[in-house]
């Protein structure tokens, strides 16, 4: 007879599944994804790979509509195509093919740490993380902590650090470039 488990026992064991183990860990693309962009939750993966699989099925569906609807193909596919240019997932506005081999690392490269280490605000991922969560970035007038939040491209150039940073303070003094100002304050 097995005892009852406690309330933080079952805390602990509430996402894993003891006799699917394997079938509960993910395969070893993902995993690689998670370790190389850093996702922090599976869930945020999963969800990436959700999006891309809807995109490339509707690229498909247009790709596949007849010739009658032409018109009506060619004004969804450039909506399509602005839609996902303006997020930054991907590179061109030509042709539908690029949609369609579109994953979920695009996704996982348009997010905020990602984009740091693109921009040379942080050295690598693990760093750029560790920034995001501790408080010292933000994105226009808003402190972002979620290092999970996608950036699309309107938005990218108004990544900075925040005023009271210590991180911006040693940048400013390594160029040369802090105002007497900022030392006062």
């Amino acid at each position: 007879m097995v005892r009852k488990l406690k309330y933080h026992e079952q805390k602990l064991l509430r996402h894993l599944d003891l006799v699917n183990w394997e079938a509960s860990g993910g395969n070893l693309a993902e995993v690689r994804a998670l370790r190389r962009y850093r996702v922090g939750r599976r869930e945020d993966y999963v969800q990436y790979k959700v999006l891309a699989r809807a995109v490339r099925a509707l690229a498909r569906r247009l790709r596949d509509l007849g010739p009658a609807s032409a018109a009506f193909r060619a004004r969804c596919a450039a909506a399509l195509l602005e839609k996902l240019y303006g997020l930054g997932l991907v590179n061109s506005r030509q042709s539908l093919a690029v949609c369609e081999s579109l994953s979920a690392a695009a996704f996982c490269r348009r997010r905020l740490p990602c984009l740091l280490v693109k921009l040379r605000m942080a050295q690598n991922l693990r760093h750029a993380v560790t920034f995001v969560e501790q408080g010292h970035v933000r994105v226009g007038p808003e402190v972002v902590t979620d290092p999970a939040l996608l950036v699309p491209r309107a938005v990218e150039d108004f990544i900075t650090w925040v005023d009271a940073s210590r991180l911006r303070q040693k940048v400013l003094d390594y160029n040369q470039e802090r105002d007497d100002f900022d030392l006062a304050a």
